[in-house]
């Protein structure tokens, strides 16, 4: 077998491309994001109508919100975000299961009483709550078996106020399936129609760590987002894995080779906008990412944040493009080129605020292109606009 390799001239966006993909999503291109946080939620909206063959790896390293809640319990890798990405890809016409897309998006009441929720929790195991009544056999059993594990295995002191449905049904499955998330993963596809695959990186239970370039090191991604604990007021300098939350012991996770096989089969392979380094670059640090991405003959885009993200202290555009470089290079076989782990870096120069202007001489010592269209639109400034987007990565495939 001979390997042909063919260059064609694109055109963005491309209405033809667009227009057949929206004819056909279930034929459409396998476009792969490395990302984790709620970021793309929009993005994945909007392209699960053109395409249902999408790839999401997910970083499981989170230790904010409801999620810091389960992995302590449950010394578990953290499914909050798998789980607002597969809702995001989810089927919400009446073609899917909107019985089960309504039960997996509930979270139990913030004020409620231990006593109510427990009481909640309990109708639904036993299939007489009003959100469990409508879904039919046998999906129905399935979920009562996979909130029965969690129930079982919950902690006397835990805290269900405000947890969400859809994270205590893949706890349950976690802990039901050997401690392992692909089987619940791929079962909740399947319940609510996900549009896509998503898959975490790795089944670990680590934790991110940062260490700044004023000495200091944090441990735990909720302290590199600025939402729980105060900003960051030194650059990061690298970020690492560790096997704990209260210590650091260092811990190199190492690709699946479910997910390298998913590397290779992607079409375009996307570095998208989101916090830089908890949801993008988080999911380059197992070993075997990179490796994988270069195998792959496949365009490979980044696309810049816009604005200001807590995460990037002190960086300009070129520290960024540098940044993710730098964390694909030290994985990568030595011999790698730069254009093996990136081409293009996609932009919207006229209407994107960027925190500077992306250097020409680092742009032709990558031997990468920029590609510059319109991405912001009046209704979704200074933000980027999600349609535009998508179809801008659809007209690269």
């Amino acid at each position: 077998m001979e390997t042909v390799y063919i260059t064609r001239s694109v055109r963005i966006p491309d209405p033809v491309r667009i227009s057949r993909y929206r004819r056909a999503p279930e034929l459409g291109p396998r476009i792969l994001f490395f990302s984790g946080g709620t970021a793309l939620n929009d993005v994945s909206r909007v392209l699960k109508n053109y395409t249902h063959n999408s790839i999401h790896l997910v970083t499981p390293f989170d230790s904010g919100g409801s999620s810091a809640k389960l992995r302590k319990a449950f010394a578990m890798p953290s499914i909050g975000d798998l789980r607002s990405r597969l809702i995001a890809l989810a089927d919400e016409t009446v073609t899917g299961h909107p019985e089960i897309y309504n039960l997996f998006t509930y979270r139990f009441p913030d004020k409620a009483r231990k006593g109510q929720l427990l009481d909640h929790l309990e109708s639904m195991i036993r299939g007489r709550h009003p959100l469990v009544d409508p879904v039919l056999n046998p999906m129905r059993r399935i979920i009562r078996n996979q909130l029965g594990y969690f129930y079982d295995a919950m902690p006397a002191k835990f805290d269900l106020r405000g947890a969400s449905i859809g994270n205590l049904i893949l706890t349950g499955g976690y802990l039901n399936n050997h401690e392992h998330l692909d089987p619940i993963i791929f079962l909740f596809e399947k319940l609510v129609c996900v549009r896509g695959i998503v898959r975490a990186v790795v089944n670990d239970n680590y934790h991110l760590t940062a260490e700044l370039k004023d000495g200091s090191r944090i441990i735990g991604q909720h302290r590199l987002t600025g939402k729980e604990v105060d900003p960051l007021t030194s650059a990061v300098d690298r970020l690492s894995v560790s096997k704990r939350l209260d210590k650091y012991i260092s811990v190199k996770p190492q690709l699946r080779k479910k997910n390298h096989k998913l590397i290779q089969q992607a079409e375009l392979i996307c570095y998208p906008p989101g916090s830089f380094y908890s949801s993008m670059v988080a999911n380059l640090l197992p070993q075997g990412v990179a490796a994988s991405i270069a195998a792959n003959d496949c365009p490979k885009v980044y696309i810049p944040n816009l604005g200001s993200d807590p995460e990037q202290v002190g960086m300009t555009l070129n520290d960024s493009l540098q940044k993710l470089m730098t964390y694909l290079k030290d994985d990568a076989p030595k011999s790698c080129t730069p254009e093996r782990l990136l081409n293009f870096v996609l932009l919207d120069k006229r209407n994107g605020s960027y925190p500077s202007k992306l250097s020409a001489k680092l742009v032709r010592e990558l031997n990468i292109q920029v590609i510059d269209v319109p991405l912001i639109s009046k209704r979704s400034a200074p933000f980027y606009d999600s349609k535009m987007l998508v179809s801008a990565l659809l007209s690269l495939t």
